[in-house]
């Protein structure tokens, strides 16, 4: 009897990326979901995971506005810029520092865009908390994290988790996604890797999307409870303020603050 099954796998395949460039933003619920998945890959596969930046704030500023790096606190730009310094110490210490700063914000419900909070977090990773003024002080730490941001616009992103790979065939190549709760562990957390990384055969695929339906957005909306609750901003989607309920999600209005029409 003929093996159907082993007849459709190819030949040959491309291997599979070693490493991956990982960008976020640390006030993004979405990216750091998908953090411990990638945690979890580089843990069973040993990927190197390069962890990059990307601003919420500037991708969805309104028209007027100040740019983050013009104000004198900035939730999430000016967390990066800790990031960045410690980054030049180690991918290591950012690392632990995002897991950390992460799992502050969108675990335990606390305010890591605090000032405050950013100092008792470093001391928590036996890092000096004056990593946080020597960060702002540096200007270069702003153009760091403008360097990362600016990859991806550059590339057509728009939000994180933004993933590029440097594919031996197709050169470099950036995914958005995968976005996700509940982050799959063990061989599952390997399959979604196998999946994602599969991507990078297609480079015409532009677009596969799951639509969430009011069920998913209830169960998004609890994992996310203690983000909800800690946040001193609203959540934009594409132009769109996102009101999230225990319903679910509602289109409130433009980031303007113009009504939202619908055509």
């Amino acid at each position: 009897m003929t093996d159907r099954a082993a007849d459709c796998v190819p030949a040959t395949s491309a291997p599979a990326p070693t490493s991956v460039d990982f960008h976020f933003d640390v006030l993004c619920p979405y990216a750091y979901q998908t953090s411990k998945w990638i945690r979890t890959v580089r843990d069973q596969v040993g990927i190197d995971v390069n962890w990059r930046f990307f601003s919420l704030e500037e991708i969805n500023r309104v028209a007027g506005k100040k740019h983050p790096w013009e104000r004198e606190w900035s939730y999430g730009w000016s967390i990066m810029r800790i990031g960045a310094l410690l980054r030049r110490r180690s991918n290591d210490d950012l690392d632990r520092w995002y897991e950390r700063t992460g799992r502050a914000l969108h675990e335990d419900g606390h305010r890591p865009h605090d000032p405050e909070v950013a100092r008792h977090l470093l001391d928590e990773l036996g890092l000096d908390p004056g990593l946080v003024d020597t960060a702002l002080a540096d200007a270069s730490t702003h153009d760091e994290v403008r360097a990362d941001h600016d990859r991806v616009v550059a590339s057509g992103g728009y939000g994180v988790p933004t993933l590029f790979f440097d594919d031996p065939v197709f050169g470099e190549r950036c995914l958005f996604g995968p976005v996700l709760i509940n982050p799959p562990t063990g061989d599952a957390a390997v399959r979604l890797w196998r999946a994602v990384t599969a991507w990078c055969e297609f480079p015409d695929v532009f677009e596969l999307q799951q639509p969430k339906t009011s069920a998913d957005e209830v169960r998004i909306v609890e994992t996310f409870r203690p983000y909800l609750e800690a946040r001193d901003w609203v959540s934009i989607n594409r132009g769109t303020v996102i009101g999230l309920t225990e319903d679910g999600f509602t289109a409130e209005r433009n980031a303007d603050g113009s009504p939202r029409t619908v055509d």
